[in-house]
């Protein structure tokens, strides 16, 4: 996350959430009124709203169906990763909401190929999933002629800041290639693709025919229907908590029944097991904090935690390995752990990571140094491990200076 700190030692994510107290939330409400209500047709769907079936599409399509009174069309990259609570979320969204609803479910043995890649490529066995999810719904826009689509909240300004409330910030193509996929697009996955990134012996055969749900419409398509993306949390309130609260009460949603292993919410990504599984294991590979900072970081500005509580979180589950989710994965991909402890061990962030008798050590929030783990790289990939912390942007860094600020809501 393209987090900053102020001279104060207060971040970026907490000065832009402190915005939310200082906004008149009923004018945004007209502001949202009169936007979708400018794009209402008679015989068209009023507007798109990808879904995931999570307590944020719900609250989604609670506002647009039982708010705004609009017909929506409903849409779903699905990446075969949903828990059993998920998968049931997901289908009841037509029938309590009466909307239609179309469901993407790309072949099974391309997405096993997709996970190998963006893992070994990137370090990111999701990066389908993030590509699913910000192309699909725009194909659909396209094809189906709805120039607006829903999205939830802009998650880089959710967490980190990187915009304020009063930029109203929109969907954009630039936001989906350089944040959402890293940089990459689809091509770079075909066999043609590596060769020109010098990875050939990455190939997995895939093709641009294989590839077609993740290839963005053209601007000229784009241009004659006009689409437009816009977040709806520039335009109402938004709390996670409050969201899950509404639809279960209203609704019958269903947070995970059984503990999950790298955070205490259970009411989140719960389409996609992986998300809060390999993938966010391999953040804190790579830059030494995960979802129990993550939700800690949400959950203190909402007032949900203390402070103290939310390092006791990050304590407990940004380093666990997820023994179960990861051998789920291993087995789906056809890959031994040896291999993934290697991989994954090339993608640290030196500005984060040491190695130290033979140990992966980093700084934490409560104020020590602490070891996690052999080293799963050759000797001679150890140099650059030697003097850690370098860059003023490192993350060991703005954890102490963050902890000594006058004001300590950002955890880590």
């Amino acid at each position: 996350m393209p987090l900053a700190f102020d001279d104060h030692g207060v971040c970026s994510g907490c000065r832009v959430s402190d915005q939310r107290s200082t906004i008149n939330w009923d004018e945004r409400m007209t502001m949202f009124r009169r936007i979708v209500h400018e794009y209402g047709s008679d015989e068209d769907y009023d507007i798109l709203i990808p879904v995931s079936g999570g307590k944020d599409s719900y609250f989604q399509v609670h506002l647009a169906t039982k708010v705004l009174g609009l017909k929506p069309l409903l849409i779903t990259y699905h990446a075969n990763n949903f828990m059993p609570e998920g998968e049931q979320n997901l289908q009841r969204m037509r029938d309590v909401f009466k909307c239609d609803h179309l469901i993407l479910r790309p072949d099974r043995d391309m997405l096993v190929k997709m996970n190998r890649l963006g893992f070994r490529l990137q370090g990111d066995m999701n990066w389908h999933s993030h590509c699913g999810i910000f192309t699909v719904p725009i194909q659909i826009a396209v094809r189906y002629n709805i120039p607006l689509i829903l999205w939830g909240e802009q998650g880089y300004m959710d967490l980190a800041g990187m915009y304020s409330y009063n930029d109203f910030i929109e969907f954009t193509a630039k936001f989906r290639l350089e944040h959402a996929m890293r940089g990459y697009d689809w091509h770079d996955f075909t066999d043609e693709g590596l060769e020109r990134l010098g990875k050939p012996e990455l190939k997995e055969g895939l093709t641009a025919k294989d590839l077609k749900w993740a290839q963005y419409p053209g601007d000229e398509d784009l241009d004659d229907v006009g689409v437009r993306g816009i977040y709806t949390s520039n335009f109402v309130r938004w709390d996670s908590n409050s969201h899950v609260k509404l639809v279960m009460n209203e609704y019958g949603w269903t947070p995970c029944k059984d503990p999950l292993e790298r955070t205490y919410r259970r009411f989140s990504s719960l389409d996609d097991m992986h998300d809060i599984g390999i993938h966010d294991y391999l953040k804190f590979i790579k830059f030494g904090y995960g979802r129990g900072s993550d939700h800690s970081c949400h959950d203190i500005r909402e007032g949900a935690l203390t402070r103290d509580e939310g390092i006791e979180m990050v304590r407990k589950y940004d380093h666990v390995k997820p023994r179960k989710d990861l051998d789920r994965w291993l087995n789906y991909v056809g890959m031994d752990e040896s291999e993934f402890d290697q991989t994954a061990d090339t993608f640290r962030d030196p500005r984060v990571w040491a190695i130290e008798d033979g140990q992966r050590v980093k700084e934490n929030i409560w104020g020590n140094r602490s070891a996690y783990g052999p080293v799963h790289l050759p000797e001679s990939l150890h140099e650059k491990y030697k003097n850690p912390g370098r860059s003023t942007g490192c993350r060991n860094d703005l954890g102490n200076r963050c902890g000594s600020a006058e004001r300590t809501l950002r955890i880590a």
